[in-house]
């Protein structure tokens, strides 16, 4: 049974966003946090921490969207003016690439969110014991 110093205790940063950017509880790091590509789990199936309290929204579509442009944009600059392609093959080489990008980086993203939010005590984590829903 907790305690209310283990409610109060500080959750540490890095570990839980570590934790959530590889797709597990940013509580205890064992459990799966996703259900499927992008839907969080209610709770965690190892450690029985709720989950449901996340509120991602939109930011990690946001954060994905800036970094693969930021990534993409010099790169396609210093191709175009290195080697000169076609249009055509930039267009398909840039698009696919983006897409790709995106795929892979979004749960990640998604997942970090999450394990800020559980250390930081966001959106009602920290307030219900283990395993109570």
């Amino acid at each position: 049974m907790p305690t209310a110093r283990d409610d109060t205790a500080p959750r540490p940063l890095r570990p839980a966003m570590l934790r959530g950017a590889m797709r597990r509880c940013p509580a205890c790091g064992e459990g799966a946090l996703f259900d499927g590509y992008l839907r969080v789990k209610d709770q965690c199936p190892h450690c029985g921490e709720a989950l449901h309290h996340q509120r991602a929204d939109d930011g990690p579509a946001y954060l994905t969207i800036l970094l693969v442009s930021h990534l993409g944009a010099p790169l396609l600059l210093a191709i175009y003016i290195a080697y000169r392609p076609s249009p055509v093959s930039m267009l398909i080489g840039f698009g696919l690439g983006a897409v790709i990008l995106s795929l892979v980086l979004l749960p990640v993203i998604k997942g970090a969110f999450v394990g800020f939010q559980w250390a930081r005590r966001m959106h009602g984590f920290g307030l219900e014991h283990k395993g109570t829903a």
